[in-house]
């Protein structure tokens, strides 16, 4: 069973708050959103993803907080 929610962040925390989420380990996925809630970009994550394996999925979070202003987090998490 899974379960969602929603953040509404800023161009500067996009990186900062999928790093967050991306420790707590419970997430399944992470979608961004524009302020259309047009999907920008999904992230499956996967236990054990870690470190090196992060990297390219947090350049493309760089590069999508460097387009857009305002934004939503979409996150599914394991209950």
């Amino acid at each position: 069973m899974s379960t969602h929610e929603e953040f509404k962040v800023t161009g500067d925390d996009i990186v900062r708050t999928v790093k967050r989420l991306i420790k707590e380990g419970n997430v399944r996925r992470i979608s961004i959103k524009n302020k259309d809630g047009r999907s920008l970009v999904e992230i499956p994550l996967t236990v054990g993803v870690v470190g090196a394996a992060l990297a390219p999925v947090l350049a493309a979070v760089g590069a999508i907080a460097a387009l857009v202003t305002d934004c939503t987090i979409a996150v599914e998490r394991d209950t």
